[in-house]
Formats: structure tokens, C-alpha cells, sequence
């Protein structure tokens, strides 16, 4: 599973599309939530959102990071006239949090709420089911008060309803009980089955059946989005603070948003030695991980997906970005390609692989003047064809290329392509094990 952060603002609208639904109507949140950029400022957001107009109001950035407060971002009680000034004066303006300095471009606004007690709820994954984190004193500080906050695990395939929530509820009065027992049920619920990795409310508050998160952080399962997407509705996946995306990420990115595949790209280290072009975001998140357990970390070029049975023109147009920024600049001892993958599903294979080819072509001469290696592993629906086809292609460009099918193993092509990296030699001098 790919975690991937979404801003307050998408994980409040989705809590308020499906709460009712998870919990068979005992809750509800109404989602007043706005969101204004540089592209739809508060004035042309108040037209489909009136209540910014009539309600007291708290502003904060939406860009994935925390302690707003604590940084002198956060604007509460502020009537429409004192949001719209705040959000103009921080608007593109340059701040540093803890040690990551960025550019403030997304406000989140949604109604001030009068209440007198704050509870913490977070939901986490882990290998052998999630964790449940509770906290009668939620708030700023939960951190330091981390020993009042209880934790119960739920196993695997367990039913939250056949759960014992009283562990984790001990400090709730025995009136507010079934109502937390409720509460938490329902959003379990609503973090398992729409793909959460990570879902947390520090703090919120309640009143009656109404639930008020308000402050939400959470990521989801990306390699979900096919599953889920009706259920998330319109979402991003934001960049990381602090971070700008260059521009071939931003072609990529707009690439994707064109079409009903996924295509990703991110790029770690334009000068690194070993780039991968991987099908599917669970694989390449599994390949990421081996070049990093094999000591190659800081050599990782890029991380990125082509999944979804993209078009063999999406793909060429992948490859090409690919291939363009790694015959930029040359580097000591050669790069390697790993183009790999599991075994898909449904993508065409051998119409993806039409698009490298085509890729390869344009950028035969370079890749051979960058000492390239290209290093392919793939199976699916007509691999037999599209590795033939790659094969024959490499030969007839005289490239340095080993095409494997799905009877080698998926991250075994990595261990062979780093240990023919220069013998296994990083730029330093220090030499890693690649045991194939």
C-alpha cells in the first residue's frame, strides 16, 4: 500500500458524504468546508458557499503539514471581512516550518465552533491489522500527553462490531459511552472499507448526533483510486510542503489528469544512477524499497507509476520524459533502467511496451552515450508479445538490454541490474552486496 496525504479539506468532504451511511444515520457532519487557492479566491468562493458570509469562521493553510497554531497560521472566530484580509496578506507568502520552507497557496475555511471539550480519535495501519487511538484530552499537545491516550488493537479481518471498545473508552462517563462506542464504530468503519491508511481527529467534538472534526489529517491507499474513486470523489494528492514540482512532473501530472490511467512521476536525484519506470503503484513501492535496501537510496532517480492500462501513447510519452532527463548529464560508471512490474490484470502489455519502443528510438543514440543499461521484467496480459517485440527492438538499436518475463522474480531484475552497476560501486568508492 501507497499512504498518500490529502488535504483537510477532501478528507472533510468525503467524512461528510459517508459518516450518515456508516453509521446507520445516528451521525452526521455537514462538511462546511471551503477551500480557496490562487486560482478561486474567497469572493468567488462565497457565491457557491454563502455561509462564509454569515458564520464566524477559522482559516488555516491546507498543504500537509501541522502546528498551524503553534506558527501563527491559524485565524479563529474571524468574521468573513477579517478571513478574506488574513488569507490576501498570507497568500503566496514564503514560511518556514520546523525546517521546510514553502510557499502558502491553500486556506481551508469552515465554521467556528463553540465548545468546551476536545477528544482525540486516530486510526493506524499496520501489518497485522490497525490500531485504535483514543484520548479524552485531545488538542495541541497530544504528543507530550501521549500516555493519556489508550490503544486496542484490532486483528485482521476482525469485525469492529464484535470489538471491546471499553479498554479505550475508560475514561469516558458511562452517559457519553455508547455514544463513543457508536461514534468510533462508524468511523472505523468509514476508514477500513474507503481505503485510510492513516485517519486522525485532534481534536473534535460532539454535540448531540452531530460530529465536528476539527482538525483532520489523513492519507489513502492511492493504489485504491480505481476502487474507491466514486467513493473519494474528486480528490489530489497534494506535493509535499516546502516542495515545487518541476517541469516534467507538472507534464505528468497533467498527462494523468487527462486520462483514466495513473500516471505518476516524482523525482528524487536527476543525477542518480539507477532510474525505474514501474508498472503499478504497489510494485513500485516495492521496488523503490529494494534499490534502498540494496544501498542504492541516494542513487534512486525517480519514483513514480504507469498503471491502469494506459494508452501506448501515454506510455511513449512516459518513457520519453524518462528517458530525456536521464541523457541530460552524464555520470561516472553508467546508469541502469529497470523498467518492471508485476503481473498485471488487465494492462496490455504489449501496447505498453509499443510506447517504450517508440521512446527508445528517439533516444537510442543518447542512451548508448550514457552508458545505459536497460534491465526489464514483465508479465501480464500478451507480455510473450510485447517482450518479444522489446527484445527485438533492443537488438535492433544495439542497446545493453536483459528482457525477462514473470518466471523471474519481480525485484530479483533490481538485485541483478545494481550488481552490474559499475560491480556494485557506488560514486563514493564503497561497495555494496547485491546478492542475486
Amino acid at each position: 500500500m501507497a499512504q498518500r496525504g490529502i488535504r483537510e479539506y477532501d478528507a472533510k468532504n468525503i467524512l461528510a458524504k459517508h459518516i450518515e451511511r456508516f453509521s446507520n444515520g445516528t451521525f452526521k457532519y455537514r462538511g462546511r468546508v471551503a477551500l480557496v487557492t490562487p486560482e478561486r479566491d474567497i469572493e468567488s468562493v462565497s457565491t457557491d458557499k454563502p455561509w462564509l458570509k454569515t458564520s464566524k469562521l477559522v482559516v488555516k493553510p491546507d498543504q500537509l503539514f501541522g502546528k498551524r497554531g503553534k506558527h501563527g497560521l491559524l485565524l479563529m472566530n474571524a468574521t468573513y471581512s477579517e478571513a478574506k484580509n488574513w488569507i490576501e496578506e498570507k497568500m503566496n507568502s514564503i514560511v518556514e516550518v520546523g525546517k521546510v520552507r514553502g510557499k502558502l497557496t491553500h486556506f481551508l475555511i469552515e465554521p467556528f465552533i463553540e465548545h468546551d471539550k476536545e477528544y482525540y480519535l486516530a486510526f493506524t495501519g499496520h501489518l497485522e491489522g490497525d490500531y485504535i487511538h483514543f484520548s479524552t484530552e485531545g488538542g495541541v499537545d497530544i504528543e507530550a500527553n501521549w500516555d493519556k491516550v489508550t490503544t486496542i488493537n484490532i486483528p485482521v479481518e476482525a469485525n469492529i462490531e464484535d470489538v471491546d471498545l471499553l479498554p479505550i473508552l475508560d475514561g469516558v462517563n458511562s452517559e457519553e459511552g455508547s455514544t463513543f462506542r457508536d461514534l468510533i464504530t462508524a468511523l472505523f468503519k468509514l476508514y477500513c472499507e474507503l481505503q485510510f491508511g492513516f485517519l486522525e481527529f485532534n481534536p473534535f467534538t460532539y454535540n448531540a448526533d452531530e460530529f465536528f472534526p476539527l482538525d483532520t489529517v489523513a492519507r489513502l491507499d492511492d493504489t485504491a483510486h480505481f476502487i474507491s474513486h466514486d467513493d473519494w470523489g474528486d480528490i489530489e494528492f497534494p506535493v509535499p510542503f516546502g516542495r515545487e514540482l518541476r517541469q516534467e512532473e507538472q507534464y505528468i501530472k497533467e498527462l494523468d489528469d487527462k486520462s483514466g490511467s495513473s500516471l505518476k512521476l516524482t523525482i528524487l536525484n536527476p543525477r542518480g544512477r539507477v532510474w525505474t519506470m514501474v508498472a503499478g503503484g504497489g510494485a513500485s513501492v516495492i521496488y523503490a524499497d529494494t534499490v534502498v535496501d540494496f544501498g542504492f537510496g541516494d542513487e534512486l532517480a525517480t519514483y513514480g507509476e504507469y498503471s491502469g492500462n494506459p494508452s501506448t501513447g501515454e506510455t511513449y510519452e512516459y518513457a520519453k520524459t524518462l528517458l530525456n532527463l536521464m541523457t541530460r548529464e552524464k555520470v561516472e560508471g553508467g546508469k541502469v533502467f529497470i523498467i518492471g512490474g508485476g503481473i498485471a490484470n488487465f494492462t496490455d502489455v504489449a501496447k505498453t511496451f509499443d510506447g517504450i519502443i517508440n521512446a527508445l528510438d528517439d533516444y537510442a543514440e543518447k542512451i548508448k552515450e550514457h552508458g545505459i543499461k536497460i534491465y526489464i521484467r514483465r508479465g501480464g496480459p500478451n507480455y510473450e508479445a510485447g517482450l518479444e517485440k522489446i527484445r527485438d527492438a533492443g537488438q535492433r538499436l544495439d542497446l545493453d538490454m536483459e528482457v525477462h518475463g514473470p518466471d523471474m522474480h519481480m525485484t530479483k531484475v533490481v538485485a541483478i541490474a545494481l550488481k552490474n552497476l559499475n560491480g556494485g560501486e557506488r560514486k563514493d568508492g564503497q561497495t555494496r552486496l547485491c546478492a542475486v
